[in-house]
């Protein structure tokens, strides 16, 4: 049964969108869910001043959730919480998953499983093509190693979740007590992350007094698009999601995220979802997953000298780019605020060293 309940403490209301607090919405109870803790939460909301004024548009805001904690941090924290939760009730030893090279999912998953006392194996898919010699042995993959994951390594191509799953039922068979997460953590279980996420951003919105009227984000695996619109549906919180593809075509992303969504909804009993209500912008992939585009690296340049802050060249900062052609098309009105949703990668930058050092952005 979904539990709600209402947060109607007195408070000052704080200066800093790090801070919750008086709530008329309703509150899921996540609790109710096996969860395991963490994440840093709730992360905070910062304006961007100089690059809303570099760019012309409305006013920015970033949700840092490159500052979840876990392992430098990243979206997949917030999602491997619940995760990890449901492997535990299970009794697992063991968290098998699969990623691309690079994949800040393996990197969290992997660190998470020592967080739990658990063993971790990945599957790591050779998805980009013509990369550096130690693009193998760098940046993620090199603190997968840190973290004592196993690894193997597929050609690109093949039905991964299928197979990390043939594996995890070979290691069943050997004795451990595997459990399986797909890629990106990017189930109901692991969208619950985001549409805990979601309710956190909306409780931020009403404490400070500041409302959003778009938020954006790169999306991949559908895990975390999915999660933010079941969660804001759930609360009814009307913030629009644009997600900026990193991959798929903007059709194959919207199914994808829309499957997702509703059985996210379902897994919180909430209400159905109109299609209608996710949203895909597929103009910022570039030649493909993990090939930065240079619009990709202009986006990492944009967020580093403006703001201080890192992108990752895979997702943030094809997101980043998303947002600052949006503005560039008079997508905004000049008086909305937009929320940019960072979710970490940065540690993938070492792997793409001279993709940026030979860039003239």
């Amino acid at each position: 049964m979904l539990l709600w309940k209402t947060n109607n403490k007195q408070m000052e209301v704080p200066m800093s969108l790090a801070e919750t607090g008086p709530q008329d919405l309703p509150q899921i109870d996540f609790d109710q869910y096996a969860r395991l803790s963490l994440c840093h939460q709730p992360t905070p909301i910062e304006p961007m001043v100089r690059l809303s004024e570099h760019l012309g548009g409305p006013s920015l805001f970033i949700k840092r959730d490159d500052c979840t904690g876990l392992a430098s941090g990243g979206n997949k924290t917030r999602k491997l919480e619940f995760l990890v939760g449901d492997a535990l009730s299970q009794n697992a030893d063991m968290l098998v998953t699969q990623g691309a090279i690079q994949s800040n999912h393996v990197r969290q998953t992997a660190a998470a499983a020592c967080r739990a006392g658990m063993k971790c194996h990945a599957l790591l898919e050779r998805r980009v093509p013509d990369r550096a010699a130690d693009y193998e042995n760098t940046g993620n993959v090199l603190l997968d190693k840190v973290f004592g994951a196993t690894m193997e390594f597929r050609p690109a191509g093949l039905d991964m979740n299928a197979e990390a799953l043939a594996v995890t039922e070979k290691l069943r068979s050997e004795g451990h007590r595997p459990y399986f997460i797909p890629g990106g953590g990017s189930n109901a279980i692991g969208a619950l992350g985001y549409a805990s996420c979601a309710q956190e951003i909306a409780n931020q919105s009403q404490a400070s007094g500041t409302e959003f009227q778009w938020l954006v984000m790169a999306t991949g695996s559908t895990g975390t698009q999915a999660g933010l619109v079941a969660g804001f549906h759930a609360i009814g919180f009307d913030l629009p999601v644009m997600g900026v593809s990193v991959r798929q075509p903007r059709e194959r992303q919207v199914e994808a995220v829309l499957g997702l969504t509703k059985k996210t909804l379902e897994k919180l009993e909430a209400p159905a979802i109109a299609a209608s209500k996710i949203l895909v912008d597929d103009g910022y992939v570039g030649e493909g997953y993990g090939i930065p585009a240079p619009s990709t690296l202009e986006a990492i340049s944009l967020a580093a000298r403006y703001e201080g802050i890192l992108l990752d060249p895979v997702y943030s900062a094809k997101g980043m780019a998303g947002l600052a052609g949006l503005i560039r098309q008079g997508f905004f009105k000049p008086s909305d605020n937009v929320l940019f949703l960072h979710t970490g990668g940065s540690v993938a930058l070492f792997a793409y060293e001279d993709v940026i050092l030979n860039s003239d952005v």
